[in-house]
Order: structure tokens, then sequence, then C-alpha cells
């Protein structure tokens, strides 16, 4: 469904040109959930924006069900893929209700019968009728990004990129989002591709995950071996290591890579 070959990206000129991602590739498989994960620089959310088509200063090749993209993307691209952005307080138009965010996807698009798609997305969400005409300073952080999901889910894509969705999010709110993308993911049979630094969100989401440093792939791993710690790189034993916690002896033997 998704396949990237050699991706590189290049930001800024001369002295100062910065190559941002090396070599990365990778392939999803239709209905997978598929994680990219590494820290804060690593390349994995420039990764996501270079198919999404917001970073144009990329040398590879992308394709999505078989078609090669190009560096600009059309309205049927925009149809099969959307994107879910990490910070809800952030994707949402400050002055535009809930039905307006909804309905003008729908308008672009040119799809019709916007008040039943609206209605019926904001259900299968779990945000009620009542959530219809409200701004975004009138919701949680969750209910933004219910909304936002919404928002990628009535196109009816069949590729979300997800870019770290409920890292703003109260721990608990986390775990009815990520369950809900879950439940989303097998009714529509849709395919995932989820950035994240936090490996207990990519374990309970994703069946593979590469893991990535200072844009370039460090290795591929399963779910099975990520949760049985069944790790051959190094880099990938420590980023485990950090995500169970504070740990002041383990953090001084830590290396940089």
């Amino acid at each position: 469904m998704l396949q990237v070959k050699e991706l590189n990206v290049y930001f800024g000129h001369g002295s100062q040109k910065n190559h941002a991602v090396r070599g990365v590739e990778f392939a999803v498989t239709r209905g997978q959930s598929f994680g990219l994960v590494g820290e804060s620089g690593s390349g994995k959310s420039t990764v996501l924006n270079c198919i999404a088509g917001l970073v144009k200063s990329w040398t590879g090749s992308i394709a999505v069900a078989g078609a090669e993209l190009g560096h600009k993307r059309d309205l049927q691209f925009c149809r099969k893929v959307q994107m879910v952005f990490q910070d809800p307080y952030g994707s949402l138009h400050p002055r535009h209700t809930v039905d307006r965010a909804l309905k003008e996807p729908v308008s672009i698009h040119k799809l019709g019968s916007d008040n039943e798609r609206v209605e019926r997305v904001l259900d299968e969400v779990g945000l009620g009728p009542e959530f219809r005409f409200r701004y975004p300073h009138q919701l949680s952080g969750g209910q933004r990004q219910r909304v936002a999901i919404a928002r990628a889910l009535i196109l009816e894509p069949e590729v979300l990129l997800l870019d770290e969705p409920t890292s703003a999010l109260d721990v608990s709110i986390q775990a009815e989002v990520l369950n809900l993308l879950q439940d989303i993911r097998k009714e529509r049979n849709l395919t995932y591709l989820l950035v994240s630094h936090d490996l207990a969100v990519v374990s309970h989401m994703c069946d593979d995950i590469l893991v990535m440093n200072h844009g370039q792939m460090v290795e591929t791993i399963s779910r099975q071996q990520l949760q049985q710690a069944d790790i051959s790189e190094r880099y990938t034993s420590q980023l485990l290591v950090a995500s169970k916690g504070y740990d002041r002896e383990a953090i001084d033997q830590f290396q940089d890579f």
C-alpha cells in the first residue's frame, strides 16, 4: 500500500545544508499498522511530511498503492491519504465550528450529502450531534483530537498518517484515542503509518516498527521482538530502557549514537 525507497531529505543550502533523512526505506502492506520511532530530531516526522506532500525537498521514491508520487499532490491523493497532526490545539481553525471543519473537505472534493457524512463520522469517533456546532475552545484536548480524526476520515481514505496523535493528551485520554484508532482501522481496513517516540504506544498499535536515529534507519523489528526485548541493535536497546522511566544508574551508562 505504501512504499518508500532511498528517501533523502535536505534542508538549507551551501555550508548550512543539513542532510536530515538519509536513505530511508520501508514498505507497508494494505491494512497494516507500521511505526516509525526514535528520539526527537531523528527524522521520523520529516518522513511523514514528505509522504503527505508538506516537505518537497526530498529525493528517492514514494509510492501509494503502486502509484509513484511526485512532489506535488493532487485531489485524488488527498482522497486516498489523510493525516492526523500531533497538536489538537493547533490543527483546528479557532474560528470554525466542528461542522464547518468537517464540511470543508466534503465541499472541496464535491462528495455531496455533507450533513449525513458529518453526523456519521462524529458518531464513529465517539462524539454526538451536540458537538457539531461547537468551536475548538469549547472542546477538551481529547475531543479536539477526535474531531481531527473525524476530519481525516470523512473523505474515506485508505491510508492514515499519524504524527504522534496522542502525545499532547493526558495518559487516560491517550488510551481512549489509541483504542478508537485501533477499532477504526479494523472496521475500515485502513493502513496506518504512525510516528511516535513512545515505545509503549507503537507496541500497542503497530505490527512492525522502524527505529530511526539522526535521519538513518537503525533496524526494523516486529511487535513481538519489542515486547520480548529481542533486539540486536544497542541504540534500540537503549531506547527501550529509556522508555521505562527515569533511572539515574541506567542513564549514566547511556552512549551517544
